[in-house]
């Protein structure tokens, strides 16, 4: 949510989102951003307030510094989403000015190009990404094949550095058509199936699509249920159900689905 439209919190709430960000960058105008902290700051004040993430702007930028000064009269935020992050000093600055944990936003290819050594960020909590702007720097046209291969490999170095390093699997990225429920559905198949932990979205009615489509199905279900019963009742390290195989790691799948 704009951070000029403080109203749309309540109900960006009530769509059973997991978390609700409130954005001090791309999404407020620069002559629009000091009255953005004023209405946001009134709503940390009052009793409707309740625990958001803020994105604040790029690390350096005159207006950063100015998000710092208002995040630390706002000890109760979720945590803080920054922008265009490209170096470890990046996020740390914002973790030792805030003591907030950071989900850092790749939105360019030195940000894409130095994840490694960001990963090690004292603070860093996850990784998100900004296709679009990734799509401009990079050069990428939007909405081709090629597009697709892109994202799933910033997808692939993401997923990977944050297992090594011991992160929370990292956020995919918005889809960006809010009528396409279809298309929302096949992205979150492809992102969890990946690995990743869950998706920003730009509407609160983005947010039921994706949440039934993370649902396993019955199938699937019922499967995992008979591997667990079945390796409980046997104490066997190696099994099959309906001629299917069954040994370590699909026992592991099938305890991690079932806790969902």
């Amino acid at each position: 949510m704009p951070a000029t439209r403080i109203d749309r919190v309540a109900k960006a709430f009530a769509s059973g989102a997991d978390a609700v960000i409130v954005d001090l960058e791309d999404a407020v105008a620069l002559e629009d951003k000091a009255d953005a902290r004023e209405a946001l700051q009134q709503y940390y004040n009052s009793a409707d307030y309740q625990p958001i993430w803020l994105r604040i702007n790029k690390a350096g930028s005159k207006e950063f510094f100015k998000d710092i000064v208002l995040c630390q009269k706002m000890s109760n935020l979720a945590g803080l989403l920054l922008a265009k992050a490209e170096q470890v000093a990046d996020i740390e600055s914002v973790y030792q000015l805030t003591n907030l944990a950071v989900i850092a936003l790749i939105e360019s290819a030195m940000g894409l190009y130095q994840i490694d050594s960001m990963a090690k960020a004292v603070g860093l909590a996850a990784f998100s990404y900004g296709f679009l702007d990734l799509c401009n720097d990079l050069r990428v046209q939007v909405s081709t094949p090629a597009a697709d291969i892109v994202a799933n490999q910033i997808r692939y170095q993401l997923i990977l550095t944050s297992k090594v390093h011991q992160l929370s699997p990292p956020i995919d990225t918005v889809y960006s058509d809010c009528n396409d429920e279809v298309g929302l559905s096949a992205r979150v198949n492809l992102w969890s199936q990946m690995g990743m932990s869950g998706m920003l979205c730009i509407h609160p009615k983005q947010v039921a699509v994706v949440q039934q489509a993370l649902q396993p199905t019955d199938e699937a279900l019922l499967f995992a249920q008979r591997v667990i019963e079945e390796y409980e009742r046997s104490g066997q390290a190696v099994f099959k159900i309906d001629g299917e195989m069954v040994d370590a790691p699909v026992i592991e799948r099938s305890r991690q689905l079932l806790v969902k």
